[in-house]
């Protein structure tokens, strides 16, 4: 094996001396080198340091190389594992890479051998973790394509994201209707080590409460009159991901102490039934409104919101999010357009400013409702104020100032125009020549000439 790709080696081989020569010539080749005279030495050991490499023993007391292989591929897949054995035959080789063995080699070990194939198996896992990484940067990469904004509210939400999203602590996300909790449950669940299983959310506020414990915690065939078979529950469909209970606020007091039980012994009991089933799910919680509040007026159990509110994401209102505005509104005219077979490119400037002043109460939902329906009705390749509502047209029943880039009864040329059209647009965006291109409908390059010009 190369020098310079070292790792980290674990040799499990009740032979001390061939251990003690294993561990001589691995570590003279730059290795860092652990032995296990026992299997369950190295299990204890494998549970206390990372490694990145088991060399094991076909033959030991106890437990054979070969379920001790199978064993780790169950619970450590990305572990490569290499199998020594005095017994070259083909079976043992068939045996060995069917448990999951990266490779074996027979003995006595020829040094030189081994090296090359723990350098392969190690390469192998070094490859493994690149693709690793690349997954989780195209799930991080997709996830902040949702999470669309530049403000430093939302920025602080998207780091905190980050830092909070591989922990199994529940979540509390809060904010105004419209603001987009469940798009930050989805991005914490994209961007986690469950991003593979299932994201289920449910509106506690959608369902009766005996519709909603059902819903829930499932139900054995019988509990109740329309109970003809039985259900799992949402607890045990979303385990091995992740489950958003939206509007916890709503929940209904009589099932909050069975939902603290569940989370606190991970196991659910279903409506009508007598045993417990297990469930592996993380829980997010989501309202809109205070609940502390609840707490105070006796309408939630403050130990449940103590279980929820481990972590807590405060998600910004629209108004306070300044150029997020224009930067929503043009990706929802980009997805929403086809939708209406229209070509419409951006907003016209003085709709742009409309969109920025408006003091916008139903958030991201009420923003989306806007361009859909303005993109419906428009006859132009931008979106002009025309198109927009009465409301976000004229706030609070008056006019807003007209965006003029001339003194009445001024004629200029038209590049002159065109400059102060650019200028202005750029002072509205506090000089973000990133959105001033795409609300201009240019590129950037274009956009940077016309500013050299």
């Amino acid at each position: 094996m190369e020098r310079n790709l070292p790792g980290k080696i674990l040799i499990v081989d009740d032979d001390r001396a061939l251990c003690e020569l294993l561990e001589e010539d691995l570590s003279r080749r730059g290795h860092q080198v652990m032995t296990s005279l026992k299997v369950i030495d190295a299990r204890e050991l494998l549970h206390k340091q990372e490694v990145d490499i088991v060399l094991t023993d076909l033959n030991m007391p106890g437990v054979s190389g070969i379920d001790f292989c199978a064993e780790l591929k169950d619970n450590r897949p990305d572990l490569p594992v290499v199998i020594m054995t005095a017994f070259g035959s083909l079976d043992t080789a068939i045996a060995a890479l069917r448990a999951g063995a990266y490779d074996f080699v027979t003995k006595p070990v020829d040094l030189d051998l081994l090296s090359i194939s723990l350098g392969r198996a190690l390469q192998h896992r070094h490859l493994q973790e690149k693709v690793r990484l690349l997954d989780n940067q195209v799930r991080r990469q997709r996830s902040d394509d949702e999470m669309l904004g530049e403000s430093p509210a939302f920025m602080k939400i998207k780091e905190q994201i980050m830092r909070i999203a591989d922990l199994e602590t529940s979540v509390l996300i809060a904010g105004e209707s419209g603001t987009g909790k469940e798009l930050v449950a989805r991005a914490l669940h994209h961007q986690s080590q469950r991003s593979e299983g299932p994201f289920i959310a449910v509106n506690c506020a959608a369902l009766p409460e005996n519709l909603l414990e059902s819903e829930l915690f499932g139900h054995v065939k019988g509990a109740f009159t329309d109970a003809r078979e039985q259900r799992k529950g949402l607890f045990v469909e979303a385990t091995g991901g992740t489950l958003l209970l939206d509007e916890i606020a709503e929940l209904p007091l009589a099932l909050q102490p069975k939902l603290l039980r569940v989370l606190e012994d991970h196991k659910v009991r279903p409506l009508g039934g007598s045993s417990e089933i297990a469930c592996d799910v993380r829980v997010l919680a989501a309202t809109h409104r205070d609940l502390e509040e609840a707490v105070a007026a006796g309408r939630f159990r403050s130990d449940l919101f103590y279980r929820l509110n481990v972590i807590q994401l405060e998600l910004p209102p629209l108004r306070d999010r300044g150029n997020d505005i224009l930067l929503l509104a043009l990706q929802f005219i980009k997805q929403l357009g086809q939708r209406f077979n229209k070509s419409v490119n951006g907003l016209a400037q003085p709709a742009a400013a409309s969109l920025l002043a408006y003091h916008w109460p139903g958030n991201v939902r009420e923003l989306r409702n806007v361009i859909e329906r303005a993109l419906a009705l428009t006859l132009h390749d931008q979106l002009t104020i025309e198109d927009l509502p009465e409301q976000i047209r004229h706030p609070n029943g008056t006019t807003p100032l007209p965006a003029s880039l001339v003194d009445p009864g001024t004629i200029l040329p038209l590049d002159e125009m065109e400059s102060r059209y650019i200028h202005q647009v750029l002072d509205q965006l506090g000089g973000n020549q990133t959105l001033a291109a795409r609300l201009l409908g240019v590129d950037r390059k274009t956009l940077y000439r016309k500013l050299k010009d």
